[in-house]
């Protein structure tokens, strides 16, 4: 029984074992609370400690039982290939033996890759990885670090052919020794859109819906430029982590510390501006790869392969037929990857099966019923009767925590740890943007039966939320809660074999006629999703949920009717 283990020490730390073709994994975010694991100083290494050990305990092995352990190295600025042998030694020093002791690193941007094309079920296929910046090149592509990285892969080798590394133009404060980002370019203009205390990229994207692109779009694009064989050249100091240079627009000096003076109709516009550029960049490199690889189908990782709104147009206007993006498309994901490297091309096992749930992660535990909160009462043991009585409820517009079976690896709720409500007032999006303490502009997904999508939705969904799609006019009335101001969604599909989500889906199609449902992370402002039974009766308190729905327990709130009366009535 082969076991493989991959870790990643930075950022979004996180722990990932394959054994006998089977895989755990897990955030270490999830134990700590600290939403992405930030280390407290840049370039400090963090251990997933409590995401291993769950791993192995999950598992049922023994550290001297794993037969391999890969890592993403992300080493900065080397001279030439001597900072390998150096970083190996500085990770594997924080790992127990045997496990440091068989530590082996992997490129950053090739763990990112892997964790999508190894998944994905394709033989062939091209892989695009673009971030703020990855593992240091070296002597093999010069000075620098992965910023933009293009692959052909195959189930017996893995090519790097493109290497996007954006030249740096003169900018108002002159030409630096640097390579820009696309990931450091979206990210230093969010923080000049958005205010302090909400997640400058994802309010970006979606504030960008409501904004004309026009406005702001042949400055912005004064910014980035495009050239032949994929190019991409960035200005400084917008291609770098430099937000405090003054961006001059309309007579006005745009930095990180006077986004708030901003009219928001004009950071609007800025951030359709950023939005449009940002996603052209993106598909005129994948333009690029397709004339390389001749391949029909691209797998898309990295951290900006979290901008969904990017992948939509990536699926519609790269020129391949077929687009994956990573399950975990974050540093995260590449302990996923590394693992898989492992298996399949260090120890020659056959690819894990495809998936269509990312439930890699712990149980929640039991709900502890003998001390049920003020205000709250238990309906246990419901069994079969959970998903009807929830159904009746969401039909009622309650909105319900949902906690079910194995946690969700990666920074979607996928219908594990999951708050979730009627799709079809608009008023409830209002609704849970103030218990989530969010941006009134920001949308929420809608979770939907595989074999209903492409009734609702004009192009393909997704099972792991990674990309928007329009909704259908006939029908958009009848969802307004997860429409978001553009016409489109970031649509979950649900599989049969999901089990998270599928029986409630049911159920709620029988109730109502819609089989959807609005799906939102089960998490507090702030911090991670939460892990366990005990933190989600606290945050379904501190939020004032409807009920809370754990195991074949439903927590309900005295206010609101048993809901099992409104079900039997109606199955």
């Amino acid at each position: 029984m082969p076991a493989v283990l991959g870790l990643n020490f930075h950022h979004d730390t996180a722990a990932a074992l394959v054994v006998d073709g089977r895989i755990y994994a897990a955030e270490e975010e999830r134990w700590s609370g600290d939403k992405h694991n930030h280390p407290t100083r840049k370039g400090t290494l963090t251990t997933p400690t409590r995401a291993l050990h769950w791993c192995l305990e999950a598992a049922g092995i023994e550290p001297e039982d794993v037969d391999a352990v890969w890592a993403a190295s992300m080493r900065p600025n080397p001279a030439a290939g001597w900072w390998l042998a150096e970083e190996r030694e500085e990770l594997a020093a924080l790992l127990p033996a045997p496990l440091g002791e068989n530590l082996r690193l992997l490129s950053h941007h090739t763990a990112h890759v892997l964790s999508g094309y190894l998944l994905s079920g394709h033989e062939h296929a091209a892989g695009l990885v673009i971030d703020a910046g990855g593992s240091s090149l070296g002597s093999d592509f010069g000075p620098g670090r992965e910023r933009i990285t293009g692959y052909d892969l195959w189930p017996d080798h893995i090519d790097r052919l493109h290497q996007g590394m954006p030249a740096v133009m003169p900018g108002p404060v002159g030409p630096r020794r640097v390579h820009s980002s696309l990931g450091h370019f979206y990210r230093n203009l969010a923080r000049r859109v958005i205010p302090p205390g909400d997640e400058p990229e994802g309010s970006m994207m979606a504030l960008a819906a409501f904004g004309d692109p026009q406005r702001y779009g042949a400055h912005v694009r004064e910014l980035v430029r495009l050239g032949d064989e994929g190019a991409v050249r960035i200005d400084h100091p917008w291609g770098s982590a430099d937000s405090s240079t003054p961006l001059l627009l309309d007579g006005r000096a745009w930095t990180a510390d006077n986004v708030a003076e901003q009219p928001e109709h004009k950071r609007a516009d800025l951030a359709a501006a950023v939005q449009e550029v940002f996603a052209e960049s993106v598909v005129h490199i994948a333009r690029h790869l397709q004339r390389l690889t001749r391949a029909s189908t691209l797998v898309f990782s990295g951290g900006c392969a979290l901008n969904s709104h990017l992948n939509g147009q990536l699926a519609a206007d790269s020129g391949f037929d077929t687009l994956f993006v990573a399950p975990a498309p974050h540093d995260a994901g590449t302990a996923v990857g590394a693992a898989l490297y492992g298996w399949h091309y260090q120890l020659g096992q056959e690819r894990v099966p495809v998936p269509t749930d990312a439930a890699w992660g712990p149980n929640p535990g039991a709900l502890p019923t003998t001390t049920v909160p003020p205000g709250y009462h238990a309906l246990p043991h419901l069994g079969l009767g959970l998903p009807a009585a929830v159904a009746a409820l969401l039909a009622e517009h309650r909105i319900v925590g949902w906690v079910q079976g194995q946690l969700e690896f990666g920074p979607r709720a996928l219908g594990h740890r999951s708050i979730l409500a009627h799709p079809g007032h608009a008023t409830t999006r209002d609704r849970l943007n103030a218990i989530k303490k969010r941006a009134s502009y920001r949308p929420f997904a809608p979770a939907v039966l595989t074999e209903h999508a492409t009734e609702w939705f004009m192009s393909a969904s997704d099972p792991f939320m990674n990309r928007v799609a329009t909704v259908r006019r006939c029908r958009a009335d009848r969802v307004a809660a997860v429409i978001h101001h553009d016409g489109t969604a970031r649509v979950q599909s649900v599989a049969a074999d999901h089990q998270g989500l599928r029986d409630l889906l049911e159920q709620f199609r029988d109730l109502t006629g819609l089989p959807l449902l609005l799906n939102t992370s089960f998490n507090r402002k702030g911090a991670p999703i939460l892990r366990t039974a005990e933190q989600a009766v606290a945050a379904a308190v501190d939020l004032r949920l409807d009920a809370l729905a754990v195991g074949d327990t439903l927590l309900l709130a005295d206010h609101v009717p048993d809901p099992r009366a409104a079900s039997a009535g109606t199955r």
